[in-house]
């Protein structure tokens, strides 16, 4: 599918874990870039609060760099509900041919299976006119196995 100027993804999954066991996990900026690049596959590096930012500070500043390209990703935590189990965060700059760039995470409870949740992840891209696609493609193609990475994260731990 080519790549849109403006990108949506969404994506969804159940954990093998309550909501508040997932919530306190990725919450935490630090937590889930640790789960969604792991070791070889690691698309993240040098990953920072920024002034004086930290988890339970909102609007929270965090940057890292990309493995692909060595360009810096400035983030921010934009809103968090701690009661519905809710986060946005955005892009503060434009980098790697992402002009701009806002996610949502969602944890919520299974009524009838109350040791396992509901996860969503949705997220906007808008592209660059002077984007390199291929970049642009890479980025989004580990966006799309993101959740996944969550999901297995607490498949291990559930084990």
């Amino acid at each position: 599918m080519p790549i849109q100027r403006k990108h949506t993804m969404y994506h969804s999954t159940v954990l093998e874990a309550d909501p508040d066991t997932v919530w306190a996990t990725v919450r935490d900026a630090m937590q889930i870039l640790d789960i969604v690049s792991p070791g070889d596959l690691d698309i993240h590096r040098d990953v920072t609060w920024v002034d004086g930012a930290s988890v339970d500070t909102v609007p929270a500043r965090y940057d890292f760099k990309l493995t692909l390209n060595g360009r810096l990703v400035q983030q921010e935590i934009a809103a968090r509900d701690e009661i519905n189990k809710t986060q946005s965060y955005r892009a503060v700059a434009p980098t790697s041919g992402v002009a701009s760039y806002e996610a949502t995470i969602r944890v919520f409870p299974i009524t009838n299976e109350p040791d396992r949740s509901f996860f969503d992840w949705s997220r906007t891209l808008e592209i660059a006119e002077d984007a390199d696609l291929k970049v642009v493609e890479a980025i989004i193609d580990v966006m799309e196995q993101q959740t996944d990475a969550v999901r297995d994260h607490f498949a291990k731990t559930a084990k």
